[in-house]
């Protein structure tokens, strides 16, 4: 899971508002403007085959936009950045990652492709019900709203213009878009790139290495995802260790542990009073609905503040308010997490990658079990009922295997990360050899690279010359304090 307007700020909210081309003639980039981004970028696109295997058949337009280097002479390694999810769209993110790559820029183009699926490169994007915030927030923790939303989604998808079977919906695999990736790649001349890759990103940046190691000169991975990581059943212990790591701060912390006593027992007693029928105010209009409020809805609204330490902080508070009947806390945060707010997630792109490689064909993981008493298999459940109707085609076996990296990678991880936990990143370190370097910030969540000094880390590690090995000194990471939990106006007190 990224804001700016201005070059030097990340706070403002610019989405990527352009309708979709198709069958466009291949040509050169040309100066264009993208909503959120203050300098003008150039854009391009290139023609692809939708399905590999049929080089001939239908072709959809792969778009990408280019951050020019600021110098004359720059470097011919551009920085190709891939977008996590899997769902998002790389052009969209633009201008909120932008400053993270203000010193790369200088002497290196940075490229941004909108994966296969996502933003204009043959967009599958299901937009959510619109709803008020309470009912939103109960219909995405319902498993036969959740199969009838994708069921909608799907017919809406069968019916765009280049789609002529309902297998085609499923030819939006990783090992596709790096093929289409190496095509940009191609296009632009590029011998060598350095790829830059958040979350879902580092799965398609070691399948791009899989097939291309001869282009790529470095990497940084943030958020790791091995190719054998099934999503939908290792989530659960994943968020199960991050949300026990928050009753753990709170009872080492003298203030969080006054306020809220034995948190952990509060939260067993909350879950175990579910399902109820209760009253609750919608946080962004004040009216009142009276929801049935079941177990997979606060275990919804408790895993996305996880992804964001300064949410977090809101957790035992939230919590304890829940327990003593007031649930806006909770309603707030689940409503602040949910997928309609920011850069959408083309969900469609999104199925075709989970139900493909995660769900019908995934290799057991090495990396060890982890408990998930609280969550348990719901997202689990979630995928294996709503991929049986979503079209998938077969993934290639070499694409779970990591072989030894011929050239440096930086692999970043989060301590208390709800999804991508450093042992994942330890497996592919393991997998790739002694040319990585992992780094573990040990209060940090989901994705590194807007903390504080990870931007300057990045640029020291890519900018060493080829005939150097990367030093990296992540000294500066390593004293990052957790966020202090906080109360809020009309909370409830022990």
């Amino acid at each position: 899971m990224f804001k700016r307007l201005k070059r030097t700020s990340t706070a403002a909210l610019g989405l990527l508002a352009l309708a979709p081309s198709w069958a466009q003639p291949q040509t050169a980039p040309t100066p264009c403007r993208i909503p959120g981004v203050a300098q003008e970028v150039l854009c391009g696109v290139v023609q692809r085959p939708l399905d590999a295997t049929r080089p001939k058949g239908t072709q959809i337009d792969i778009h990408y936009a280019i951050l020019p280097a600021v110098a004359r002479r720059k470097r011919e390694d551009a920085v190709f950045f891939i977008a996590g999810g899997p769902g998002q769209s790389a052009i969209d993110l633009m201008p909120h990652v932008l400053p993270l790559f203000t010193r790369l820029n200088q002497r290196r183009d940075v490229v941004f492709v909108d994966q296969r699926g996502t933003g204009r490169s043959a967009p599958l994007r299901c937009d959510p019900p619109k709803t008020n915030t309470l009912v939103g927030w109960a219909q995405s923790s319902d498993l036969a709203q959740s199969m009838q939303d994708a069921q909608d989604c799907l017919k809406r998808l069968n019916a765009l213009p280049w789609v002529t079977h309902p297998s085609d919906i499923g030819q939006f695999t990783t090992t596709q878009a790096m093929q289409d990736l190496n095509a940009v790649r191609e296009q632009l001349g590029a011998r060598s790139i350095n790829l830059v890759a958040a979350s879902y990103g580092t799965r398609a940046a070691l399948d791009y290495q899989r097939q291309f190691p001869q282009t790529v000169r470095r990497m940084v991975l943030d958020g790791v995802v091995p190719p054998n990581m099934a999503l939908h059943t290792s989530s659960g212990g994943d968020a199960q260790a991050a949300l026990d790591a928050v009753w753990t701060a709170c009872g080492a912390e003298p203030a969080c542990q006054k306020r809220h006593g034995d948190l952990r027992t509060t939260w067993q007693q909350l879950l175990q009073s579910l399902p109820k029928d209760q009253l609750v105010n919608d946080p962004r209009t004040g009216q009142s609905e009276v929801l049935t409020i079941t177990r997979d809805m606060v275990l919804a609204a408790v895993r996305g503040p996880l992804y964001a330490p300064s949410l977090t902080a809101a957790l035992p508070q939230a919590v304890q308010d829940a327990a003593a009947g007031r649930w806006e806390g909770l309603a707030a945060l689940a409503s602040a997490t949910a997928p309609r707010h920011g850069p959408p997630l083309y969900t469609g792109m999104h199925l075709s990658v989970v139900c493909a490689e995660d769900v019908k064909a995934a290799k057991p993981s090495t990396a060890p079990a982890m408990s998930s008493a609280d969550f348990g298999d719901a997202l689990a459940q979630r995928y294996t009922a709503i991929c049986p109707l979503w079209p998938t085609v077969d993934i290639p076996p070499a694409f779970y295997q990591l072989k030894p990296s011929r050239v440096p990678v930086l692999l970043l991880s989060g301590g208390v990360d709800p999804v991508t936990p450093p042992r994942h990143a330890k497996q592919v370190a393991q997998a790739l050899g002694n040319k990585v370097t992992q780094v573990v910030v040990p209060q940090a969540s989901h994705g590194l690279m807007g903390l504080p000094c990870v931007p300057d880390l990045v640029f020291r590690y890519l900018d060493t010359p080829d005939n150097q090995t990367p030093q990296v000194d992540g000294t500066c990471l390593q004293s990052l304090p957790r966020p202090l939990s906080f109360s809020f106006p009309g909370g409830a007190t022990p």
